[in-house]
């Protein structure tokens, strides 16, 4: 099972990305799936995941995102919208069987990504 994040990149205060993570070995439309992100000397936070029956943002979000799954593509993507600088950060999606409520801060997720990095500049 491989998951490859993608889609980050550097950008304004304001703009917009989208990130996306494709899987290969899993078949993504079953399981939950979460977007984290981690800046050095910090602790990962969960940003957004979804699942057969939870969907979940962080509240520094507030709204600015969505989450999507692409089961022709067996992916998830994050929209991401109105960055701040403080969205800059590595980016990593990972995935499990069961609930998105099951794995707080995505501890005890099977599959990890690499990260992509976000860079959200003033």
């Amino acid at each position: 099972v491989q998951l490859q994040a993608s889609g980050g990149g550097l950008v304004q205060a304001g703009g917009s990305l989208r990130l996306s993570c494709v899987a290969s070995g899993i078949t993504l439309d079953s399981y939950a799936v979460g977007w984290f992100r981690q800046t050095p000397g910090e602790e990962r936070e969960g940003v957004s995941c979804i699942s057969s029956n939870d969907l979940y943002y962080a509240n520094f979000v507030e709204g600015r995102f969505t989450i999507s799954r692409d089961n022709a593509r067996n992916a998830v993507s994050l929209q991401m919208n109105s960055l701040k600088p403080e969205d800059t950060a590595v980016y990593y999606c990972a995935t499990a069987s069961g609930e998105c409520r099951d794995y707080p801060e995505g501890y005890g997720m099977d599959y990890w990504s690499k990260g992509t990095l976000v860079t959200v500049s003033s």
